[in-house]
């Protein structure tokens, strides 16, 4: 077994805009487990890309101690099930030899894996996709399919190093406990950026990537919240004293100024009154002048010394502020209907059994089920973008839907455009407040919705969701937690529990699920 690592020395890296993401990293990256996490934007999904090769860094270097098998998070599914389990180059390879090719690099290129295609169809039934084949056109997966093959692929690839990026969203919850046996498994490196805390609990380590750089701490994520806190509350208290020695220093500093003009004052009286020489006096007014001058100079350069002790205290904060999102008001009564499903079979996907649901005005339901059972089928129906195969599906209420894929949002457009088009009403100052306390500035507000991360394109959708004048007395979904870091996750977690309105969320993420005090939840269950 190779003993690698990933090292970073000096890695830097600069938009194509001039702006620069990070800079100057340094660190090593060994073979314990490592969860990397930090706020939406700040570049986690480029680093990973640095580190395994596919960007060069703007400055410095990452050395490479063996191979690298990196998984994006934005799957490519063009071409085949083997090509997205990247095996497809040693397929096409091993067909090039039954055919008589004798070419080295064919060989090189199968290297001691002769019998892939076997082993990719053994994985598949394993992990329970017998139907798939590798020239099964990578097209026609649904998301979490897709994941499972590429997550297959990693496994196939025997690299020294593994980087992950967001394994399990799209994951059901079956396939994410086997996501984490398949980790715990791993023999090798292994680098996995994640905001899924389950996940990141059975990391050996957590390196957070912040505007300050990288830091390192220990595991699990328990471990490394618990430091988080810790920290924050270090540094608010280090605020706080640094503003208190600033008050402090600063009234000293006034009274001794106070002090020095009580005795000049008294030195000019009393040289008047005992007659001396104007030449006298005039000296004394001078060095009494150059003395006051001078203090004022100390007292400037020990002013500027605590505001900037004050400045640097603050900064050491700015990486902990909060997002904000701001439920709703919802004055509907509890009793009201908004919806009822009588004897609903879903029209798409694998046949459930009949549903039968009545949503009332503050139900919080809680939608589970496995891969493919049609659980995003039934978010659409009920925001009335299908009908039902059989059965009826009557809304009374306004209904807000987020889908997975934020179909909604036009690539092209900004996000305050998004925003003014559901609520004109409220104001365009208004909406960009809110949308800041979420955590996207003036300048990623009005940046095309293409060029945000997946988690700002998500929380443009929250925005809409939440935001819309008339506000929505049903809120719906879909996988929502996708994307979204740590700190706007809990976020969305304390916007949801105030929300009033009847909601109804499909999630995977158990953690989640368990904080948003659900009043019920429905199992979808195939037959």
């Amino acid at each position: 077994m190779t003993n690698t690592c990933l090292t970073l020395e000096g890695v830097s890296y600069m938009l194509a805009d001039g702006r620069m993401l990070f800079q100057n990293l340094n660190e090593v990256f060994d073979q314990r487990r490592t969860g990397l996490v930090g706020r939406n934007g700040v570049g986690k999904s480029v680093l990973a890309r640095v580190m395994a090769g596919e960007l060069a860094p703007s400055a410095g270097r990452c050395a490479r101690g063996g191979t690298v098998h990196y998984l994006s998070q934005q799957l490519e599914r063009q071409g085949s099930v083997a090509t997205l389990a990247g095996v497809q180059p040693v397929l096409a390879a091993l067909a090039r030899i039954q055919e008589g090719s004798i070419d080295a690099a064919d060989f090189d290129a199968v290297g001691e894996r002769w019998d892939v295609r076997e082993r990719l169809q053994s994985e598949l039934d394993r992990c329970g996709l017998p139907h798939l084949r590798p020239d099964t056109l990578a097209s026609t997966l649904s998301g979490g399919e897709a994941m499972r093959v590429a997550l297959i692929g990693a496994d196939l690839a025997d690299a020294d190093f593994l980087i992950l990026d967001e394994p399990s969203n799209h994951l059901d919850r079956a396939n994410r406990l086997a996501l984490l046996a398949q980790l715990q498994r791993w023999p090798r490196g292994l680098l996995t950026i994640s905001h899924d805390r389950e996940l990141l609990e059975q990391m050996e380590r957590v390196v957070e990537l912040s505007p300050m750089g990288l830091r390192s701490y220990g595991g699990p994520y328990s471990f490394y919240a618990a430091c988080k806190r810790a920290e924050h509350e270090n540094a608010q208290r280090q605020l706080e004293q640094r503003k208190l020695e600033r008050k402090r220093e600063t009234q000293a500093m006034h009274e001794q100024q106070e002090r020095q003009a009580r005795r000049l004052a008294k030195g000019a009286s009393d040289a008047g009154s005992a007659n001396q020489a104007a030449i006298l006096l005039g000296g004394m007014k001078s060095r009494a002048e150059g003395a006051a001058g001078k203090l004022r100079q100390q007292h400037a350069a020990q002013r500027a010394l605590l505001s900037q002790r004050v400045q640097d205290a603050a900064r050491q904060l700015e990486p902990q502020v909060e997002i904000a999102m701001h439920a709703v008001a919802s004055a509907q009564a509890a009793r009201l209907r908004i919806a009822e499903l009588t004897d609903v079979v879903l029209p798409y996907g694998a046949r459930t059994q009949p549903i039968n649901l009545t949503i009332t005005g503050q139900q919080r339901i809680g939608v589970a089920g496995s891969n493919g059972c049609g659980k995003s089928t039934l978010l659409k129906m009920l925001a009335g973008q299908l009908a039902p195969r059989t059965g009826s599906c009557q809304v009374w209420g306004r209904t807000a839907y987020l889908d997975q894929q934020l179909a909604t949002l036009a690539p092209e457009r900004s996000a305050i455009s998004h925003l003014l088009d559901v609520n004109s009403e409220a104001g365009e100052s208004a909406l960009r407040t809110h949308l800041a306390q979420m955590g996207l500035d003036a300048q990623r507000a009005s940046a095309p919705v293409a060029a945000l991360s997946g988690g700002e394109r998500l929380k443009v959708a929250l925005a809409c969701a939440l935001y819309a004048h008339p506000p929505a007395q049903l809120l719906l979904l879909d996988e929502p937690s996708n994307h979204l870091d740590i700190a706007s996750l809990e976020a969305l977690e304390h916007m949801l529990r105030q929300y009033q309105g009847a909601l109804m969320v499909v999630s995977h993420d158990e953690m989640f699920m368990q904080s948003l005090n659900l009043t019920e939840r429905l199992q979808l269950l195939v037959n």
